[in-house]
């Protein structure tokens, strides 16, 4: 962070992995399942990049799409996924677990925390489904995260921005670091906003995943077939992150900080 900031990209691919650092990224989080909101990626894919690119690895740490109320099953699946990305060169997790009434599943944290050390970890925006943010993030510094992944429990960092600050001065003279995000993939941060996010959150921080549509090279396409719920996107086009994009954010950022 010698600039005075630290920008996250979220990717879920090789390709983007490499783009995200070649544009100026200072850390990846790295996912599968984009569209759901990102999901636990593979170990393979774990390899690779860390094979590719130098900047720290931060790897996605949830079994499915959808909430953040987990089984045994699943926090078993969980559990197994953290020492695999630990074994296979993870530089941090993100992960997050709510109860059923909208507040942080302590117990289920403070397990999953114990076996993600010493590594450094991230609530992800499970945050932002909880019933009482403030109170939230008090119980996430208790519990020793280092970083909480929020949209300001709106539909953009932009929409949530005033709870971006409000949370950003309750955490001032804490280590916890608030970063202003979304990864839906209808929205986030964007060059176009950028700049009142950063300038209106005082985070140090940002994260956003700066992706562009690239054409398939497939030369023969069966328009009769997909491979995906209809919400999916279409087989012939792949969304990666974008260099000039990045760059554009990162100088972006830059001229702020």
């Amino acid at each position: 962070m010698d600039d005075g900031f630290l920008m996250e990209v979220c990717v879920d691919s090789v390709e983007s992995a490499v783009n995200a650092e070649r544009g100026g990224a200072g850390r990846i989080e790295l996912c599968a399942g984009l569209v759901e909101g990102g999901t636990t990626p593979s170990m393979g894919l774990l390899q690779v990049v860390k094979q590719c690119v130098r900047v720290p690895v931060f790897v996605m740490i949830r079994p499915r799409g959808g909430d953040f109320l987990y089984s045994d099953r699943e926090v078993e699946v969980m559990k197994a996924d953290i020492r695999l990305a630990k074994l296979h060169g993870a530089d941090g997790l993100v992960f997050g677990a709510l109860t059923e009434d909208g507040r942080i599943d302590t117990e289920l944290c403070t397990a999953l925390l114990a076996v993600c050390r010493p590594l450094p970890v991230t609530f992800h925006r499970a945050f932002d489904m909880v019933h009482d943010p403030l109170v939230a993030l008090e119980t996430l510094i208790s519990l020793g995260f280092e970083r909480v992944l929020t949209s300001g429990c709106d539909s953009s960092a932009l929409e949530g921005l005033s709870l971006i600050k409000r949370l950003a001065e309750q955490v001032m003279s804490s280590a916890l670091c608030v970063i202003s995000a979304l990864l839906s993939p209808g929205g986030g941060i964007t060059e176009r906003n950028l700049q009142r996010i950063l300038e209106g959150s005082t985070a140090s921080e940002f994260h956003c995943s700066a992706r562009s549509a690239r054409d398939s090279g497939m030369k023969f396409r069966n328009p009769n077939v997909a491979m995906g719920a209809s919400f999916s996107a279409p087989e012939y086009s792949i969304k990666v992150a974008d260099v000039a994009k990045v760059r554009t954010l990162n100088a972006i950022a830059k001229n702020i900080l």
